[in-house]
């Protein structure tokens, strides 16, 4: 009989929970890391996994989970909390490196009911639509942003990366897009989402180019960049170190 796994998504913001139910092995290891990427793709305080009806029938195929630790820990740099955990799972877990980082707790209400406890960090959200004006609504936006949050030495960069992430989108994506903006331990955090499945990457162009330029300003303007993949497209995001932590 075919294993099945089913990842339920209860809910997204401000903490996500991400119920999973089923036998996880070599066959449905690539469905949990595809949901728990979808979870942290909307960038919440904090993500919760309930895997009170998991049985996990393969350990290697945790790593598919470690592997998106790992890349949590860079970006949205939140705590991934496994609750509900029966022993079997729990051994399987500390035996895995890769989930190293994971937060245990054995009562995923009890867990949900801290995390929404924990005061919020400043954040913005937006829906722009694929159009050049988008370009300039987001400018004003992070000016603002960086004015009410006491982050004006960054304003000029932030605003210009943050210009060119969207028009990258408006260039190539022509998609929808959420843009969101967050101040979390003196960095500040750039993340547009898109539709599209295709992923960016830097290009070198000429003298002579008149484009190709976009992403690699951003790589050269900020601490640090990068591509969280999921199923219904993905998220370019950026991490600029601000004057003082928050």
């Amino acid at each position: 009989m075919p294993s099945q796994l089913v990842c339920r998504p209860v809910r997204d913001l401000p903490v996500a929970v991400l119920r999973i139910s089923g036998t996880l092995d070599h066959i449905t290891g690539g469905a949990l890391g595809a949901a728990v990427r979808r979870s942290l793709s909307v960038q919440p305080a904090k993500v919760l996994l309930d895997v009170t009806r998991l049985r996990v029938g393969d350990p290697v195929a945790l790593s598919g989970l470690g592997a998106v630790v790992c890349q949590a820990e860079e970006f949205p740099a939140v705590p991934i909390v496994v609750c509900g955990a029966d022993p079997p799972t729990l051994e399987a877990l500390a035996a895995d490196r890769g989930c190293a980082g994971l937060t245990l707790a054995d009562d995923c209400d009890k867990a949900l009911a801290e995390a929404e406890a924990l005061p919020g960090t400043p954040s913005l959200r937006v829906r722009l639509r694929p159009v050049p004006e988008a370009c300039r609504q987001v400018r004003h936006l992070v000016t603002q942003a960086c004015t009410a949050w006491q982050r004006t030495d960054v304003t000029a960069t932030a605003t210009l990366v943050a210009t060119e992430l969207v028009a990258n989108v408006v260039r190539h994506a022509h998609t929808t897009m959420e843009f969101t903006l967050g101040l979390r331990d003196g960095r500040l955090i750039l993340a547009v989402r898109d539709r599209s499945r295709v992923l960016p990457r830097t290009l070198d162009p000429a003298v002579t180019d008149a484009g190709g330029r976009g992403l690699r300003l951003v790589r050269d303007l900020t601490d640090t960049w990068g591509v969280l993949p999921v199923s219904d497209g993905k998220v370019v995001w950026t991490q600029l170190t601000t004057g003082a932590a928050v």
